[in-house]
């Protein structure tokens, strides 16, 4: 699998690349090192370049920046995804069979790391953290990637395809609810910093 080219066809050819990944052997650790990693050091490095170097304005504070708070922010976006992989692969397969699906860990985690493909490429918008949010609306086209991929990754019935995918997004919303109030608290904890970095 080339690394490249899978992100580009997961993102301009969905359909047909979900099928390519079904026949593929994998495992959660092989798809996570092969492919999240690497992924997720384009928004951890521009979130590092963002809002270490290039900051932004905040209202009575004025410009925000400086290499702590780029470590900060680089950090958590790191974390950030690998946390949000694991964690969503973990969700949906437990979440299967309550559908008709298949339970299988190695296809839940590359069903969740493809599809998180277009946040982590949307990342690179951390560079200008003003437009940072511009990258997670990006991200958001991977639930439509995972609405084409649970058919084909967790044999999931037609008819159960979209309940599986509520219901695993409402679960993964209280689980990032979390993970988000940890991951700050560490970084307070590690850092020093406030909610401002300063």
């Amino acid at each position: 699998m080339n690394l490249v080219e899978r992100a580009k066809n997961i993102i301009i050819n969905p359909k047909e690349e979900w099928g390519k990944v079904a026949e593929e052997e994998a495992t959660m650790a092989s798809v996570i090192i092969s492919y999240v990693i690497p992924l997720a050091l384009i928004p951890t490095v521009a979130a590092f370049i963002g809002y270490g170097f290039i900051g932004y304005n905040v209202p009575f504070f004025g410009k925000v920046t400086g290499i702590s708070w780029g470590i900060q922010h680089a950090v958590t976006a790191f974390a950030g995804s690998l946390l949000g992989v694991t964690i969503t692969a973990f969700v949906v397969d437990l979440l299967a069979p309550s559908f008709g699906s298949e339970k299988n860990i190695a296809r839940s985690t590359q069903l969740v790391a493809y599809a998180f493909t277009p946040g982590f490429v949307g990342g690179i918008l951390n560079v200008l953290p003003s437009l940072a949010m511009l990258g997670v609306l990006v991200g958001l086209y991977g639930i439509y990637l995972l609405y084409l991929g649970i058919p084909v990754l967790k044999k999931t019935p037609e008819d159960k395809t979209v309940v599986y995918l509520i219901v695993s997004i409402l679960a993964l919303i209280v689980a990032y609810a979390i993970i988000g109030v940890i991951v700050s608290s560490i970084m307070v904890a590690a850092f020093g910093l406030g909610t401002l970095g300063v």
